[in-house]
């Protein structure tokens, strides 16, 4: 799962690319293997301290970002994560963040996923790249449901909320007055 040749990067935000942060034992450290959609790289930060300063990035804290799960689908442990809601971010956690091995994935990369075993699921990308990542088919499947609860939650909220402003910039003067037929302001 994990090669040899990585570039080695300070600063990393998750982006529209980004489809696995892993942890990586690094010495007596952990550090992050970012796979991005044609690339990887290495952190010397550990895979929750990239998703929380990603947060930050969008504008945000983690902490937010949870708060803002719990209160759209209810979800309170292995909460997914919106980092970035206008570029349809979502990642999700694979055991409790706090969790040292935790791997986060994104959802919108994942296109399958299969059984290996009890405690194993290989995971197919959108780029046809496949990973073997330590969790149970039946918790990525759980994991992946919740992520687009969450998507579909957030989706109808920000549809409910443009409708409510096109009504109200646009809506009222169509509804009062025919077409053609407004007042004369002089």
């Amino acid at each position: 799962m994990i090669r040899e040749h990585r570039s080695h990067i300070e600063e990393y935000e998750v982006n529209p690319y980004t489809m696995l942060v892993l942890p990586v034992p690094y010495g007596s450290k952990i550090y992050s293997q970012v796979i991005e959609y044609e690339d990887e790289f290495l952190s010397p930060y550990k895979p929750i301290d990239i998703i929380k300063k990603s947060c930050q990035y969008f504008g945000s804290s983690y902490e937010g970002r949870k708060d803002g799960t719990r209160q759209l689908t209810g979800i309170t442990h292995k909460v997914p994560i919106i980092i970035d809601p206008n570029s349809f971010i979502y990642f999700l956690p694979t055991t409790s963040p706090t969790n040292p091995q935790c791997i986060w994935i994104s959802h919108g990369h994942v296109l399958d996923h299969r059984r290996i075993d009890t405690h194993t699921s290989e995971v197919l990308f959108r780029n046809k790249k496949s990973f073997t990542l330590p969790i149970s088919y039946h918790s990525l499947e759980n994991q992946l449901l919740r992520t687009a609860l969450l998507r579909t939650r957030l989706t109808q909220r920000m549809e409910e909320t443009e409708k409510k402003a096109s009504y109200m910039f646009r809506g009222q003067r169509h509804l009062e007055y025919p077409p053609g037929n407004y007042p004369n302001p002089y």
